[in-house]
């Protein structure tokens, strides 16, 4: 059975949810995720050591684990000739995430929702029916695996995001959403929506917390928060999680240059302008969320 003795929402109701996790990627990569591998294959073959990335974060100080499941939809599953094994994959990560959570006290899980990976009509042939079924499958597998509710995250087209949420809703009504967008074109994203458009638009969906993730770093998303906060809509909880900076080569390898202390006066700044909860994306580790963690108390 789960710690909480409140459920998610409640909780956010409660204004207790405060700081998110960081990034997955950039921690399987460290403990030896090859280049172009599947990252949701660890959660059966090396399950440990994602439970361990988990862990680290709610030590941290998170109050949200993100499952690793962002690449988790039949498409992007396809890639990897693992379109078969959706159910187990996704079923199998929120389990990990929802063990290590019900260790702490006041952490939640979040099941992740990434993009398909195919472009909707009229540029491309995804139809809003058939990204709704698709979402709606990884969404289902997530949910037999005890997740409090989802992420659905690095979106940059209105249509794939709404298919998206309504996906989600059809499989988990009650449970909260979670979307954020991607804002790394010029502040727009990556097919022109502007910041203060997509949390309008986010919350007319049925998401219940907005926001934005991954990006071009602490600046950019600063003035990204700037044009999103006026637009709010009543009752929609605002989150950002950058990226750790921006990747610059190091040796023969691409690290972000995002500082745990520079990370943590973000947080302060952002709390301060009225942002609910900070977390972090491409990049950060533990000590980027235990900076961040430090900011709220």
């Amino acid at each position: 059975m789960p710690a909480n003795a409140i459920t998610l929402r409640e909780a956010l109701d409660a204004g207790t949810i405060r700081v998110g996790d960081g990034a997955m990627g950039t921690s399987l990569q460290d403990a030896g995720l090859d280049d172009g591998g599947a990252p949701e294959l660890w959660n059966v073959e090396k399950a440990d050591a994602v439970a361990q990335i988990l862990r680290e974060y709610a030590q941290a100080g998170a109050n949200l684990l993100t499952t690793n499941t962002f690449g988790g939809t039949t498409p992007r599953l396809l890639m990897h000739g693992l379109e078969d094994r959706l159910d187990e994959l996704n079923t199998a990560a929120a389990q990990l995430a929802r063990g290590v959570a019900d260790e702490f006290d006041n952490v939640y899980v979040l099941g992740d929702i990434g993009p398909s990976g195919d472009l909707m009509e009229p540029m491309g042939i995804l139809t809003p029916a058939e990204a709704r079924t698709l979402f709606a499958a990884q969404a289902q597998a997530l949910l037999a695996g005890g997740v409090d509710g989802f992420l659905i995250e690095t979106m940059s087209d209105l249509s794939e995001i709404e298919s998206a949420i309504q996906g989600v809703r059809s499989v988990a009504p009650e449970l909260p959403i979670f979307a954020t967008m991607s804002f790394d074109t010029n502040l727009r994203t990556m097919m022109g929506v502007k910041p203060e458009d997509a949390v309008v638009a986010l919350a007319s969906y049925g998401a219940d917390v907005v926001g934005a993730n991954c990006g071009r770093g602490i600046e950019e998303i600063r003035i990204i928060a700037e044009a999103m906060i006026p637009a709010m809509p009543d009752g929609t909880k605002l989150i950002l999680q950058s990226n750790a900076g921006l990747p610059v080569l190091v040796k023969d390898t691409f690290r972000y240059n995002g500082t745990p202390q520079e990370m943590g006066q973000f947080a302060v700044d952002a709390y301060a302008m009225g942002v609910d909860i900070v977390g972090a994306c491409c990049g950060s580790r533990a000590e980027h969320i235990a900076a961040l963690a430090t900011a709220v108390r």
